[in-house]
């Protein structure tokens, strides 16, 4: 018959269409936030109350936790809000797994605008409240929160060591990790001081950050700080 394609060509045409049909665009999308991450779903395990889904970012794959869904493979999707936890186990699972990131915020539509941020400083925006039974020492050879408000402007661009405990992470954020933590102590109303570090911390943990202090710092979008340590690097030694 004249009118059938030979056997070779068909096979052919069947591996173009379907190789384009499954691609996914790894280009990120246009105007989004600053704070937006665009990630690919690779894999997705359901439970009872969450789904887990494996995601791909800049051909780096990890795990993320949000409320039951029904999330397609191969889709792209979004998120700006969540935090990480380490060696999170899932008892429905049965699964421990090393790093996880819960998100509040996870949606096949494009996020753009800024809809987390990392600092009480930030102006028209709530701050971020003081916890409740906090006490953490002083590190040695450092200072308190408070003794870094009331003496701001004799610390700047100073290097300074503050212990404190995590009361919030937030993740990827302009290429940074912004971190919030307070030890108790206060100065004028100040009781929470905003970190951006390359390392990961867990919220509730007391951590000890070495970092220089910066102040009036306006990296645009609303991020603003009177008081910020840039660039901190989180130390191994104990801390109470």
């Amino acid at each position: 018959m004249k009118n059938i394609l030979n056997l070779p060509a068909l096979c052919v045409m069947i591996i173009v269409l379907t190789a384009s049909c499954g691609s996914v665009s790894r280009e990120r999308t246009k105007n989004l936030a600053p704070n937006a991450h665009q990630v690919v779903a690779k894999e997705v395990i359901q439970t009872n109350n969450y789904t887990y889904v494996r995601v791909s970012e800049d051909d780096k794959d990890y795990w993320i936790a949000i409320n039951y869904a029904e999330i397609k493979e191969g889709t792209t999707y979004y998120w700006s809000q969540g935090g990480e936890m380490n060696n999170f186990t899932s008892k429905e699972l049965k699964r421990t797994f090393p790093s996880i990131y819960f998100i509040s915020d996870f949606t096949d539509q494009p996020i753009t605008r800024p809809t987390l941020l990392p600092s009480p400083g930030a102006q028209g925006k709530l701050e971020v409240p003081e916890q409740p039974g906090i006490h953490v020492n002083k590190a040695e050879g450092g200072i308190t929160i408070a003794e870094l408000y009331a003496r701001k402007s004799e610390y700047a661009g100073k290097t300074v060591r503050i212990c404190g405990q995590v009361v919030k992470f937030s993740p990827h954020i302009m290429k940074k990790n912004w971190v919030h933590i307070q030890d108790g102590t206060r100065d004028a109303g100040k009781f929470d001081l905003t970190v951006t570090t390359n390392d990961s911390v867990s919220v509730g943990n007391v951590v000890l950050f070495e970092g220089v202090v910066a102040l009036d710092k306006d990296f645009g979008y609303g991020y603003k700080y009177n008081v910020i340590i840039e660039d901190a690097i989180l130390k191994k030694e104990p801390v109470n």
